[in-house]
């Protein structure tokens, strides 16, 4: 029997990962969509008049299979993939993509849906209610409901290609990290690499059945520890390229005709929809509005911190040159020496932190943060079925002990899981008959792996990106929405990465560190003097991080806001956008785009600026806690119950001015990067 089609008889209704299989999900698709449509075509043929309750409220609880089951396979697609699922995700992708299209292009549910928006002051609507229903007839409107014939069959096949090209460019990119080693065996060519790095190595070396061998790859805990430490500029350099240039080989895998592909069906979209381009079609729904505000808020930071930039570049250059370092440093370069320098004028480093940083501490230190901030106790059970042995899993509780979310946790890189850090569900929360349907929530990361001697030891960037996909997840466990639809992370793409960003902050703050900063040997507390190191360390070279983030902002807005059929070379035209915030010489075998997974198949194309959009935002909102202290119960208070819990119920603007009193200051992310 299909586990999909049956109750799942499983702890809080979990997904049965122990019983689920290959040959479940097709299926289970088709009947999901099978009842789907069935949902619709019974909307469509009730003869009452069109009301709230019975158009949109009907449409919102439609497809519970089809959504389950979605879910729960593209998220095995990006955690624990495999050759099978890679080639199923290419039949199921039409079928959903079909699916949708038979919604949003059905013209006697359009009719109904904008029967009850034209006549929605005569149903006396909550705020919640009201942004359900103007979201709803928009998702029509933006989808092709008021495309003629010819129009509707277009956009289907457009959708449907992009579907495609979306998984071709993942699967790419997973392809090229999975081909490449660095196969080390001379042990001198180890120097400069902790000896952590290098336990680590030797371990990834013996599972790939290489015996007298250190290997390193392209995941990040491999990768940055190598890029930052190796003294081998040489090796550097070639596992640079090799990072750098992911789906730009001209070869099997080569995303440079995918990119094209991808950007010119989302032009031709848009086009069709009466857009002038991708950004302005996307936008629309985003607090930024439109692509010249983009541009405005882009260039605004970049004319704030470009002499920053310029100026670290410069010293980062010149302490090279003082101890033996190149002329001219490369982009392979800038890690190793920016990690020297940072040492010499802050006496710190990771290896002096990563003792403090033991992987269960910190996980233990998000969760007591969470309690102090929120009330949440996190429960281990060892129940709940797992797609992956590495898997973690919790109940999560409220202050009154009542259920409020299970949590999986996925740490470790391996090859059948995508680069990067991100959360996800695989149930929001939302009301059902009454009843109050908690959320199913997971964070997944590539974090450095225990070794045979040592356990999972953090880098400080690996902590506060724990940090930040907790804060993601925070977002999806404290929903407390009527509809799923607008629950938990389902929010305007510019706001949605506010709770992730602030949560950062208490990575900084002592009271926070003191909870869970503990020498993994000794149990001692992080010294004192370590803390003033992090924070007077914070940023360093924040200039130059700020430039790059903007750098690629406007490369995400410069593909999507032009008319990308007249791009006839992918590097040049990187090379040509991005001209005032690189700063280092140009790699002709690297390009941005062909891996730039957020915004080709993920979710941020003309997006990317969201990061440093809300970090203006949670610069501001965490000076709220600051002011009062950084667990502090009443400003703890209005963020969970403005923010956290109301999701996307309204819009954000309203949502942030009710917690903060006003709109963000946006000079609160200069103040806190030391711009100003």
């Amino acid at each position: 029997m299909n586990p999909f089609l049956i109750d799942f008889n499983t702890p809080f209704d979990t997904v049965p990962f122990d019983k689920l299989e290959v040959e479940h999900y097709l299926p289970a698709i088709k009947e999901g969509i099978k009842q789907g449509l069935a949902d619709v075509a019974a909307i469509v043929a009730n003869t009452e008049p069109a009301t709230f309750a019975n158009t949109i409220e009907a449409l919102e609880k439609s497809g519970d299979l089809v959504d389950l089951v979605s879910t729960v396979f593209f998220n095995l697609n990006s955690s624990e993939t495999s050759d099978a699922i890679q080639a199923l995700a290419k039949d199921i992708s039409p079928l959903l993509s079909d699916y949708g299209n038979d919604i949003m292009l059905n013209e006697g549910l359009f009719k109904r849906v904008e029967t009850v928006f034209n006549a929605k002051e005569t149903f006396h609507l909550n705020a919640e209610q009201q942004t359900l229903l103007e979201k709803t007839y928009k998702s029509f409107v933006r989808n092709g409901s008021k495309l003629n014939d010819a129009q509707k069959e277009k956009l289907r096949i457009i959708d449907k290609e992009k579907s495609q090209a979306s998984l071709t460019f993942e699967e790419n990119v997973l392809a090229e990290s999975n081909a490449y080693e660095l196969v080390i065996t001379n042990q001198a060519d180890l120097s400069g690499l902790t000896e952590d790095t290098i336990e680590a190595a030797k371990l990834t070396a013996k599972e790939k059945g290489k015996e007298n061998a250190w290997v390193f790859t392209l995941d990040y805990p491999s990768y940055i520890p190598f890029m930052t430490y190796s003294d081998n500029r040489v090796l550097k350099e070639q596992i640079f390229k090799a990072f750098a240039s992911k789906g730009f080989k001209n070869n099997k895998n080569d995303n440079q005709a995918i990119v094209k592909k991808m950007a010119n069906l989302r032009y031709e979209r848009a086009n069709l929809l009466g857009y002038k381009s991708h950004a302005d079609f996307v936008l629309e729904e985003r607090m930024a509005e439109s692509p010249t505000k983009v541009m405005s808020f882009l260039t605004n930071l970049l004319d704030n911190s470009l002499s920053f930039a310029k100026k670290e570049k410069e010293e980062l250059t010149a302490y090279s040159k003082s101890i033996g370092g190149p002329e001219e440093l490369k982009r392979w370069d800038v890690p190793y020496y920016a990690e020297k320098l940072k040492k010499e004028k802050f006496a710190i480093n990771d290896e002096l932190l990563k003792p403090y940083f033991k992987l269960e501490n910190v996980i233990q230190g998000v969760f007591d943060t969470a309690k102090k901030l929120y009330g949440l106790t996190f429960v281990q059970r060892f129940d709940i079925p797992l797609y992956h042995k590495d898997v973690t899993t919790y109940e999560v509780k409220n202050t009154q002990g009542e259920f409020m979310a299970v949590f999986y946790a996925d740490f470790f890189p391996r090859a059948s899981k995508r680069q990067g850090a991100w959360m996800t569900s695989y149930k929001n929360q939302k009301t059902k008959n009454g009843k109050n349907i908690r959320p199913h929530v997971s964070i997944v990361c590539n974090f450095t792996k225990p070794t045979e001697n040592k356990p999972s030891l953090l880098t400080f960037d690996e902590v506060t990106t724990l940090f930040h996909e907790f804060g993601h997840a925070l977002h999806g466990m404290c929903a407390n929405t009527q509809y799923g639809s607008l629950s938990g992370t389902s929010v305007y793409w510019d706001f949605v990465e506010l709770p992730s960003q602030i949560l950062e902050n208490w990575c900084y703050e002592k009271e926070c560190l003191d909870l869970f900063a503990k020498h993994y040997i000794t149990g001692e507390a992080i010294p004192e003097d370590y803390i003033h190191k992090i924070i007077d360390s914070a940023n360093f070279q924040s200039g130059l991080a700020t430039i790059r983030q903007i750098g690629l902002a406007t490369l995400d807005m410069s593909w999507h806001s032009c008319n990308p059929s007249n791009i006839a070379d992918i590097k040049a035209f990187e090379t040509s956008v991005t001209s005032k915030t690189d700063l280092w010489p140009t790699v002709a075998e690297s390009s941005t785009s062909c891996s730039f997974s957020h915004i080709f198949p993920g979710g941020y194309s003309s997006g990317y600026y969201s990061y440093k959009w809300a970090e203006v935002i949670d610069a501001d909102a965490f000076e709220a806690f600051k002011e009062k202290g950084i667990f502090n119960k009443e400003v703890a208070d209005s963020f969970l119950k403005n923010i956290l819990s109301a999701g996307g119920s309204e819009h954000p603007s309203v949502l942030y001015r009710r917690f903060r009193g006003r709109d963000a200051d946006p000079k609160a992310l200069l103040r806190r990067a030391g711009l100003v």
